[in-house]
């Protein structure tokens, strides 16, 4: 049976600007640095993204495609969550069309072409406002 989620893994070029990434946009705290030990495939640091944990792994980066973890966020707090982005230099993806209902999103690239996604929506909010349509 599954329980939850366990972990997500980001292979990151620089394990220190993914550090920037994570803990200026999203508040992480930094919890493990491997330093030059290797336990894994690489030297790899952990965060803690609420309680999600979210390890970082250097390698190459990846092509960009849709594939995208996206974080819940409320409404009030997207303006302050497009200034972190820009803090950091993050690349953010214009907003593209969406259905009136379904949330508001935020799509932003890390240094590594990985995307994420804040999003205001809910599940039921998103399949309520689909069943309408229809």
């Amino acid at each position: 049976m599954i329980l939850g989620m366990s972990h997500m893994t980001f292979v990151v070029k620089d394990l220190e600007k993914a550090a920037l990434f994570f803990t200026k946009i999203f508040d992480a705290e930094e919890v493990y640095c491997s330093g030059d030990k290797t336990f894994s495939l690489s030297r790899e640091k952990f965060f803690l993204v609420g309680n999600l944990w979210v390890a970082v792994m250097e390698g190459e980066p990846v092509s960009r495609t849709y594939n995208h973890i996206a974080f819940k966020i409320n409404e009030c707090d997207v303006d302050d969550y497009i200034c972190r982005i820009k803090d950091v230099s993050a690349e953010i993806k214009p907003e593209r069309p969406r259905v009136a209902g379904e949330g508001r999103s935020v799509y932003f690239y890390d240094f590594d072409n990985h995307l994420f996604e804040l999003h205001t929506g809910t599940l039921d909010e998103r399949l309520m406002r689909y069943a309408r349509h229809e």
